[in-house]
């Protein structure tokens, strides 16, 4: 049986992706803030459940130790911020940076398993008003690029925007791109990492706005400022 450690499954794209790698008969040990939904969830797919801060040191560390020879380490904890960049609170840049980029860093290097899924974000190209949460999925990305060439295989998933936490007390009224569910997200991710793909984007069509961000920078930019 393969074993896998969940980070921020308490909801979204955590949970359901614990849940779609228990159906998949893995063992799962989930962590998150959350204790009490954690716990239902941890009885309902099987798995282990960690109560638990990422961001402090004996929180990180009870999280290691219980992941212990896991065979895949899915980092989907973390937490968004939105608005015009001057008004955001110092203390929430530390928050974001912490949690979304340094914690993977250092869960990684304390667990060091085989394989290692990131949930990052179509942001990570540069999106308006996303100044600090883009800098941090960015982050993600050049990071499990690194890993790979020291024999780690990485999957980062890039979704769009999700129906989860993140939108709660904000409007998302697009027509295009429609809002995602937290399964589409899950089952690309476990997917990609089944078929050893290093990136995959949600929904697929994304990808165009990468292979242009890529190679017409300019344009990309130009086009992100006016469509946002």
């Amino acid at each position: 049986m393969k074993s896998a450690l969940v980070t921020g499954a308490s909801s979204g794209i955590g949970a359901a992706t614990a849940r779609r790698l228990a159906a998949d008969g893995w063992r799962v040990v989930l962590t998150g803030r959350d204790r009490c939904r954690l716990e239902a969830l941890a009885e309902r797919t099987g798995g282990d459940a960690v109560a638990a801060d990422l961001t402090a040191a004996d929180g990180l560390a009870r999280v290691a130790e219980a992941a212990r020879g896991v065979d895949l380490l899915v980092h989907s904890a973390g937490i968004g911020w939105s608005g015009a960049f001057g008004e955001m609170e110092p203390h929430r840049i530390d928050e974001l940076v912490e949690l979304n980029l340094t914690v993977p860093i250092r869960l990684t290097r304390a667990v060091l398993p085989p394989r290692v899924a990131f949930v990052a974000s179509v942001a990570a190209v540069g999106v308006r008003d996303e100044d600090v949460y883009s800098a941090t999925k960015a982050g993600l990305r050049a990071f499990a690029a690194s890993l790979r060439y020291r024999g780690v295989t990485t999957t980062t998933v890039f979704p769009g925007a999700v129906r989860t936490p993140f939108f709660h007390g904000r409007r998302y009224d697009r027509r295009f791109p429609r809002m995602l569910e937290p399964e589409q997200v899950a089952d690309a991710l476990v997917d990609a990492v089944l078929r050893g793909r290093a990136e995959v984007f949600v929904p697929h069509w994304l990808t165009l706005a990468d292979r242009v961000h890529g190679a017409l920078p300019g344009a990309f930019h130009r086009l992100a400022r006016r469509f946002g």
